[in-house]
Order: structure tokens, then C-alpha cells, then sequence
């Protein structure tokens, strides 16, 4: 090689080395690795403290855990301490329901028990036919005769009815009133009394308060029906207040008769 190539070549290389991108390749690169390796720390310095975070909710919870379940066994809840007010309070309502649950239930006005015989008689007071009143009280030193029907202006009633008007006079002598009582209404015991010339007085017992006290409203059958409803009964009243004789499920065909008879015989 002569000398004037060999100083084109080395010119040649002087800018080829002095003109090629490959040297500041090696740069680039160095500059590169600097900046990823925060992110890489970044990276690592996050999870650790995601780590750290982690770990202590876990223990946070183990703590909370055991005081929960420590909770749990203790009673739901404790009783209140009742103040001396309250406790008069809660003492007067258990009194109350005492003398509630003791008292007994307040009887029907001027009204007792079932009549039964050898025991005073049932008190009342109702209306009759024609607008009065009437009551056990205005024949007080006399007997007295009660006569319970089913239904005014029915067959059988009618009959029994018209027996005693007809005996009427007969009981007068011995001393004896005779009472007719139903549950009709006071129009529905005048047109009775009207039609068929009734001369005993017919008390209205819409409620069948009397009824009850004498023991001539119950339980009946007919026709294999069951049903409530006056019973046909009489009762004969001493001058004393008290029941000599009471007849139930009447038969009406001489029942008046025997009635009277009756009457006669008792003294007091």
C-alpha cells in the first residue's frame, strides 16, 4: 500500500467513525437502564407496601375477630334496673288484675239465678199490655201464678190462655194473681188479649230476662232441628217470696185446673 492510500483510508475512517450513529447507540442504552430501574424500585417499594397493608388488616382483623367472638358469648342483654316508680307502677297493675280476675261478673238488675223450688223468687219489673208496667214487687203477701208461653195467638198458647181467664175468678178466691209472660211485643200481647177476651195481664219479655231467671228459655227440638226458645212453664209463688211448685214442658189440656188445685193447697 503506498503511502497516499493509506491516508485516504485513515481519512475514511476518521469519518466513518466520526459520522456513525452507532456510538451514541451505546449511550441511548446507558441512559435507558438508569431510568427503568426507579420503576423497577417503584415497583417493588408498591408491593411492599401493598404487602405491609395487607399484613396489617389481616392482624387489624385477627384483633377484632376474638373480641367479636368474646361478645358473642356474653347475655343479649341485661335486665333494666326498674326504679322505685316503676315497681309501684307494675305492683298496681298486677292488683288491678287481681280484684279484675276476683270480681265477679254484676248480676241483671232486679234478676237472679234459675228459680228453683224452695228458693225466693226471681225479682222483674216489664212492660204489659195496655203501657204499664209491672213487677214481682206489686203482688208482695200474695201468690201468684206465671204461666210461660212460646207465642201469642199459637194454638196451644191460645188454649192455655183462655183457661186460666176462664179460671180466673177461682184463683181470686184462694188468694192467687195469675201473670201471662212471653217474649211478643206489647202490640203483639194486646191483639192476643183483644181477640180471644183475655182477662189475665200478658207481660212483654222481649229480652227474655225472666225468662232466663224462671228457667223457661232454652234448648228445644222440633222436626230433628235444635233451637233456643221459651219452654212452656208455670210457676206458683207463695205469699212468702218463695217457689212452691214450678211445672215444666206443660201439657196445656187440664193444666190450669191443676194449677189451681195447687194453689189452693198452698197455705203460705
Amino acid at each position: 500500500m503506498s503511502k497516499k492510500t493509506r491516508k485516504k483510508s485513515s481519512t475514511t475512517s476518521s469519518k466513518t467513525s466520526a459520522g456513525k450513529p452507532a456510538a451514541a447507540k451505546p449511550v441511548r442504552t446507558t441512559a435507558k437502564v438508569p431510568a427503568k430501574a426507579p420503576a423497577k424500585t417503584k415497583a417493588k417499594a408498591g408491593k411492599a407496601v401493598a404487602k405491609k397493608s395487607a399484613k396489617s388488616a389481616k392482624t387489624a382483623a385477627a384483633k377484632v375477630k376474638p373480641a367479636v367472638a368474646k361478645e358473642s358469648h356474653k347475655p343479649a342483654s341485661k335486665p333494666l334496673k326498674s326504679t322505685p316508680s316503676t315497681q309501684k307502677v307494675a305492683t298496681q297493675k298486677v292488683a288491678t288484675q287481681k280484684v279484675a280476675a276476683q270480681k265477679p261478673a254484676a248480676p241483671k238488675p232486679e234478676l237472679t239465678a234459675t228459680g228453683t223450688e224452695g228458693g225466693k223468687a226471681p225479682g222483674f219489673r216489664l212492660p204489659r199490655d195496655g203501657g204499664d208496667s209491672i213487677s214481682l214487687a206489686d203482688y208482695a203477701g200474695q201468690k201468684l201464678v206465671l204461666f210461660f208461653y212460646p207465642r201469642a195467638d199459637t194454638p196451644g198458647c191460645t188454649r192455655e190462655a183462655i183457661d186460666f181467664t176462664r179460671l180466673q175468678g177461682d184463683f181470686a178466691e184462694s188468694g192467687t194473681a195469675v201473670l201471662g209472660v212471653s217474649a211478643d211485643t206489647v202490640k203483639a200481647q194486646e191483639s192476643f188479649r183483644d181477640k180471644h177476651e183475655l182477662a189475665v195481664p200478658l207481660i212483654s219479655d222481649e229480652r227474655h230476662e225472666m225468662l232466663e231467671a224462671y228457667g223457661a228459655w232454652g234448648e228445644k227440638s222440633m222436626y230433628g232441628r235444635s233451637f233456643m226458645g221459651i219452654i212452656r212453664t208455670t210457676v206458683l209463688i207463695g205469699a212468702d217470696g218463695r217457689i212452691a211448685k214450678i211445672w215444666r214442658n206443660v201439657r196445656v189440656d187440664g193444666h190450669a185446673d191443676e194449677v189451681l188445685a195447687a194453689a189452693r193447697e198452698l197455705t203460705s
